[in-house]
């Protein structure tokens, strides 16, 4: 199998990349959250470049399982505009969080699927508003993304791959070793 190497000078370039889009789009985080493991190095990167904080999120799909999965609550509160200090307001657009969700791939698409149905169910399950959130308030940044993936809401990276054209290995330089 081929292998594709990225080094830390890729991960660097990658943060400007997505830096510099999002300036594009007028968009800013009011926070980060990288995905364990392979999220993270990009995610610290890109709240220091910021100065947004950076939060981590455990999403574990391997071997077909979800037992390696956290579940934050919070944070699809934060996203959906949830005010649990106002009993008379159960959501407003202007309490909505901006969030920046950041792997080091989409793949599949499996784990940003994952949070997006982990989010909904957590907060306001059957509300149409979700449709507004996702790509609004929270936005999904990868270095690579794979354009075979089964999740088209990447907005934000910096290299592209399409594994079903090229099987491509991919190691970045936290992986090396």
């Amino acid at each position: 199998m081929k292998k594709k190497y990225y080094t830390w000078e890729s991960v660097h370039a990658a943060a400007t990349k997505i830096v510099l889009d999002m300036y594009k789009d007028e968009w800013r985080p009011d926070y980060i959250v990288g995905i364990t493991r392979g999220g993270l190095p990009l995610a610290v990167i890109l709240s220091h470049m910021l100065d947004v904080p950076c939060n981590a999120l455990k999403v574990a799909l391997r071997n077909g399982t979800e037992n390696e999965c956290e579940t934050n609550c919070w944070m699809s509160e934060d996203a959906y505009g949830c005010d649990n200090t106002d009993p008379q307001t159960k959501s407003s657009v202007a309490n909505r969080k901006n969030i920046l969700i950041v792997d080091d791939i989409n793949d599949t698409g499996a784990t940003f699927q994952w949070i997006q149905r982990d989010w909904m169910s957590s907060c306001m399950p059957n509300d149409h508003a979700w449709n507004d959130v996702w790509n609004n308030n929270v936005r999904f940044a990868t270095m690579t993304e794979n354009l075979s993936s089964d999740f088209p809401l990447v907005r934000y990276y910096w290299d592209e791959v399409n594994k079903l054209e090229d099987d491509v290995w991919l190691v970045y330089p936290y992986e090396y070793s």
